[in-house]
């Protein structure tokens, strides 16, 4: 009997913990929404631009920072091909 209330008070007490994590992480998610749309519109009104347009920017910027890192990886990887091209020992002037 006393171990079966022990296990309902450990498993209540476990819900209870999860159930205030999950508030915390909701109300922590809220607030960086809340917050970042909030510097996208004051940015706006400092540059007197539309807020949609200074989203709009951050969504294109980023994705020309990821395609500039890949642009970087590929030429990187076409240097590197082209070097070991250039330094390969050829034993006779005819591998060309």
């Amino acid at each position: 009997m006393e171990r079966a209330i022990l296990f309902q008070i450990k498993k209540t007490n476990f819900i209870t913990i999860k159930l205030y994590m999950l508030s915390f992480v909701i109300k922590l998610k809220y607030f960086f929404e809340k917050q970042g749309f909030h510097i996208a519109s004051r940015l706006a009104d400092r540059l007197g631009m539309r807020a949609n347009s200074v989203r709009l920017f951050f969504i294109y910027i980023s994705f020309v920072t990821a395609g500039l890192w890949f642009g970087v990886y590929l030429t990187i990887g076409f240097l590197i091909k082209l070097k070991d091209l250039v330094r390969a020992k050829r034993s006779s002037v005819f591998d060309l």
